[in-house]
């Protein structure tokens, strides 16, 4: 009998989770040869999330929860349900049933009868979310991949179910700064991708705002990409050159037709111009120079609260 482990990062889902909850059990009970334990990570959550999870774990021993002392990010809760996994196998899975328990059946009989690491799934369709976000998820899809050695499928999902082995090689990579999409890819292993159509919120209001996933965006970028430095060195040279013929054209300009007065506007839109791009290019500096700031001072990727396994340690350090 085989053991598997679900994951479920939740941040304020009190009212999703008897949900999730009932529609696991169905799964469960439909792969009953299975072994399994519910791995419930409060992210810091401000309602009674927690409340919540105390009570399904009164009602059944297989669900184990694990609660932050703060919010430290869904990042942090994927990290903490997979270090605390015991299972054969293990999933990672919203609790809002945006990600369909009905997939897990076949992601394991794949993982059983075919030669895969791991089965991932990606929306086909964004129906339901606004065009608006839907088209710079795909400007982000395009852009990352092009400028990233590691691929980061678009649409993917953070719901994928996965072997032992590549769950060991996902821990192994214990920075402070996480990005699980580009975690997955860069340890490789073989994974098969399932799509499926978009699926609205079974409880509750989406924790993503466009401000949380632009920032979320940078960390793809920043940490799995060294191609905004190469950008801001390039640019630096190409205003290096152009300055170097402007100084030229000045010269010649002079000594044929002497020095007439010159606009001054056209000499302050220059000044901005020059000063903008040596700004942006510090700022791209400082995004990576703060993030190695941050892995230096080797704070831990979580702390815990609480915890239905007292025996669990209380932080993880990285490395």
């Amino acid at each position: 009998m085989n053991k598997i482990s679900i994951i479920v990062p939740c941040y304020n889902e009190d009212a999703a989770l008897p949900i999730y909850y009932k529609e696991m059990c169905k799964i469960m009970a439909q792969m009953k040869e299975e072994e399994f334990e519910l791995i419930f990570v409060d992210d810091g959550s401000t309602d009674h999330t927690l409340a919540e999870m105390k009570t399904l774990h009164e009602k059944d021993e297989r669900c184990q929860y694990f609660s932050f002392s703060r919010n430290f990010g869904k990042e942090a809760a994927i990290y903490a349900g997979l270090k605390n996994a015991t299972g054969d196998y293990a999933a990672i899975m919203d609790v809002d049933l945006q990600d369909p328990p009905s997939l897990l059946p076949k992601m394991y009989e794949i993982l059983q009868t075919e030669d895969y690491d791991s089965v991932a799934t990606r929306r086909s369709t964004r129906s339901g979310e606004p065009k608006i976000r839907s088209f710079l998820s795909e400007s982000f899809y395009k852009f990352i991949n092009r400028i990233s050695k590691t691929e980061i499928v678009n649409g993917a999902r953070d719901y994928r179910l996965m072997k032992r082995n590549m769950v060991d090689a996902v821990l192994k990579m214990s920075e402070y700064n996480r990005f699980s999409k580009g975690i997955f890819g860069w340890v490789g292993f073989r994974t098969k991708w399932l799509e499926y159509k978009n699926i609205e919120r079974s409880a509750g209001e989406t924790k993503w705002s466009m401000k949380k996933l632009f920032f979320y965006s940078l960390e793809g970028i920043t940490g799995f990409s060294v191609a905004p430095l190469s950008l801001a060195s390039v640019i630096g040279v190409i205003f290096c050159v152009v300055s170097f013929l402007m100084i030229i054209l000045i010269v010649v300009r002079t000594c044929i037709w002497g020095d007439p007065v010159s606009g001054w506007p056209s000499l302050a839109c220059i000044i901005f111009l020059v000063s903008g791009v040596q700004l942006l290019c510090t700022g791209i500096v400082g995004e990576y120079l703060s993030k190695t700031y941050l892995e230096t001072k080797r704070r831990p990727i979580f702390i815990l609260k609480d915890s239905s396994e007292p025996d669990k340690e209380l932080t993880h350090d990285m490395g």
